[in-house]
């Protein structure tokens, strides 16, 4: 839709890393339901928005360094229906909701279904871990976990519609590491390139040297449960509700269908770029790879 769109950020505590690590299926849907929830209720409260929102979610696993590090991207719309179904209620200019509220609410609502989670025995504590395996030691980490503040970060809002597509283009399916960041492989060891953004040079790229099976294991740090989504619709996006609510959107803000769904043009410039990019030649980079033939695939007798 014609609107501003906010690009939030839910990261949780690096204490955590080891047990969601080891819990990924439970622990990837407890951060999807908490950082969802957050977004719902702040947004529904008439002292910020007022307002049933749209966002989808996407779950990114790893830093630069390619070390594990759980986060959720949330590209959310500036603004919402009223709560009463009257209305379009417009987030402010710049601004869609305040973080430390989101923070407080979200670390609140994880760590409740994390405790949740251990009661009930849905937990494993393997290697590592096992000592919280003990309720001592587990309460002990969340009750200090309530002490720190949790990060959460809303980036500035994107640049229109088509800039979404971009995002989307880009970044939504996007691995822990492409081809272009690796250096050198030779010798056993991988060179790969990455940012620093705790640092004073936060965009200054910098390289990393590791053994090839250290670098193998970082990867497959980041894979994905069978049958766990990357990405997920809430809200107004949902999909059961959305043709219904999509309706409903364009009625109150009173424009025509067609300046709802982007034209093949912006399509075309969301996604050519990251498909010219597939095709380049990895080596020179300037050569383009060309198909000459489609090879069908094996099928194997049944019998």
């Amino acid at each position: 839709m014609p609107i501003d769109y906010h690009h939030v950020v839910f990261t949780i505590p690096e204490q955590l890393n080891d047990l969601v690590l080891r819990n990924k299926p439970l622990l990837y849907k407890i951060l999807f339901a908490a950082s969802a929830a957050t977004l719902q209720t702040i947004a529904a409260d008439p002292r910020h928005l007022g307002a049933q929102i749209g966002f989808f979610s996407v779950l990114h696993s790893w830093g630069q360094n390619l070390l594990f590090h759980p986060h959720i991207h949330c590209i959310a719309t500036g603004g919402g229906i009223s709560l009463d179904g009257s209305r379009w209620v417009s987030s402010k200019p710049g601004f869609f909701l305040p973080v430390r509220v989101l923070s407080s609410l979200f670390r609140r609502l994880f760590l409740d279904a994390l405790q949740e989670a251990f009661r009930e025995n849905r937990l494993c504590f393997p290697g590592k871990i096992e000592p919280l395996r003990e309720s001592a030691a587990f309460f002990e980490l969340t009750a200090s976990l309530r002490r720190i503040d949790w990060i959460v970060y809303s980036k500035p809002p994107f640049g229109g519609p088509h800039r979404v597509l971009e995002y989307l283009g880009r970044y939504t399916h996007r691995v822990a590491l492409d081809n272009r960041r690796i250096l050198n492989v030779s010798d056993g060891k991988v060179t790969f390139q990455y940012k620093q953004y705790r640092s004073a040079n936060a965009h200054k790229s910098r390289t990393m040297t590791v053994a090839a099976d250290e670098f193998i294991r970082r990867f497959l740090l980041h894979t994905l449960p069978p049958r766990v989504p990357r990405i997920r619709h809430y809200g107004l996006l949902a999909g059961r509700t959305k043709k219904r609510n999509l309706a409903r959107c364009r009625e109150l803000l009173n424009i025509p269908v067609e300046s709802l769904l982007p034209s093949a043009a912006l399509i075309e410039a969301a996604i050519l770029p990251v498909t010219e990019a597939f095709r380049r030649c990895p080596a020179c980079r300037v050569g383009v790879m060309v198909r000459i033939a489609r090879i069908a695939p094996l099928r194997q007798n049944s019998s």
